[in-house]
């Protein structure tokens, strides 16, 4: 089930790829696993997928082990300074580095790997993210601390219509375009998910997350 599933996501990223004049190959699909035993990720691995998604750092930490050593981890959810031991060795790109407290936290985690700042683009208080005229500020952190800033990340504001998140999606596309003059390597963006990635991807999306679509709904 996982893997006809995981063939659909695939075939309807391609169609928004192709609508809006991209290459699929292009876009980065992380199967996000949260809650997910990790006998269901196998099967998505055995299905050809490489990049997972947690956004607990325990849950992280424990799954790694199930899978074979090429799979690529990805942390996407909030992190506390406490836990960037259990997540910097596991990863290949952490998504949701959002103020400078965690920037000199992780850039202690030498070699750091890559970071993607979040940002928040609805200005929601209960939201992580750095507020948009905060990233310039924290990208040049990070790039003094040695860490490498790979672009930006967004959780748009909950919208029964994926068509509302195409403004936000937008905004954090023109955010990274200005922000490449001073930072050229910031060229991904993470950026949607189940109900929105098709959005997402016309609009500039090189990384999108996906459970529900993949894994079906979280147990419990």
């Amino acid at each position: 089930m996982v893997a006809e599933r995981l063939s659909a996501v695939r075939a309807r990223i391609s169609a928004a790829a192709t609508r809006a004049g991209r290459d699929p190959g292009g876009i980065t699909l992380v199967a996000v696993g949260k809650a997910q035993p990790a006998r269901m990720l196998r099967a998505a691995y055995d299905a050809g997928q490489r990049d997972f998604g947690e956004n607990r750092a325990q849950e992280l930490a424990a799954k790694v082990p199930e899978l074979p050593a090429d799979a690529r981890w990805h942390f996407i959810g909030p992190l506390q300074r406490n836990k960037v031991r259990l997540v910097a060795p596991a990863v290949t790109l952490l998504h949701s580095m959002d103020r400078a407290a965690l920037a000199d936290a992780w850039a202690r985690a030498a070699p750091a790997p890559p970071v993607l700042v979040e940002v928040n683009v609805g200005a929601e208080p209960q939201k992580a993210g750095a507020a948009p005229a905060e990233v310039d500020a924290l990208v040049a952190r990070l790039e003094a601390a040695g860490v490498v800033v790979s672009g930006l990340m967004a959780i748009p504001p909950q919208a029964d219509d994926p068509q509302d998140t195409r403004p936000y999606f937008k905004e954090l596309a023109a955010l990274a375009a200005r922000l490449q003059d001073r930072w050229p390597g910031l060229r991904e963006l993470s950026m949607g998910m189940t109900d929105d990635f098709e959005v997402a991807i016309e609009e500039g999306a090189t990384i999108i997350r996906v459970g529900r679509a993949i894994f079906g709904p979280r147990p419990g």
